[in-house]
């Protein structure tokens, strides 16, 4: 059985989360680390999750509680865990705790193998996708721009409120 834990910068398993989050994505694709230690420790919206089994750590999901859905921002597991189910295990679970809102994620759009991959386990596990443009902002100065999808869960469409979600994502983790 997975568990979710929130947590603070304090959790003796924060090294780890940090850890996993600079080795799963690339300077680009997250923000500087005094940001993303702030926002964990400080910002009501923000939270990072510590995802065990049987208390060993395999990974993390940190979300963003927006005006009307949920938005989960990073997702990594400990690559000694990876390919092995785990991924299914965590959106199931992450499905049970997040019941009253949409859930809305970013995606590589399916330009390779891999993108392709990623988008099809998340329609497995009930995301549909959003083929409107979406351009992910950079998370820091000088940064890339990089065009991406969103996926989403909990609702039957997103293209009537697209412009709402994006503009709320750009200016809650974007700052934009």
């Amino acid at each position: 059985m997975l568990t979710f834990t929130h947590i603070t910068t304090q959790h003796p398993q924060y090294p780890f989360i940090e850890e996993l989050l600079h080795s799963s994505f690339p300077l680009e694709e997250r923000r500087d680390d005094d940001a993303q230690r702030y926002n964990t420790d400080h910002n009501p919206a923000f939270s990072c999750y510590l995802i065990c089994e049987k208390e060993k750590p395999i990974g993390f999901i940190t979300i963003w509680k927006l005006k009307g859905f949920y938005y989960a921002e990073h997702l990594a597991t400990s690559p000694d865990v990876r390919n092995k189910g785990y991924g299914k295990h965590i959106m199931e679970e992450l499905k049970k705790q997040f019941t009253d809102q949409p859930i809305i994620l970013e995606v590589e759009r399916p330009e390779d193998e891999m993108s392709k991959r990623r988008i099809g386990f998340y329609q497995r596990c009930g995301f549909s996708l959003c083929t409107q443009d979406y351009i992910q902002p950079a998370y820091r100065k000088g940064g890339k721009e990089i065009p991406l999808y969103l996926m989403y869960l909990g609702t039957p469409e997103i293209d009537t409120c697209y412009p709402q979600i994006r503009d709320e994502i750009y200016q809650h983790i974007y700052g934009k």
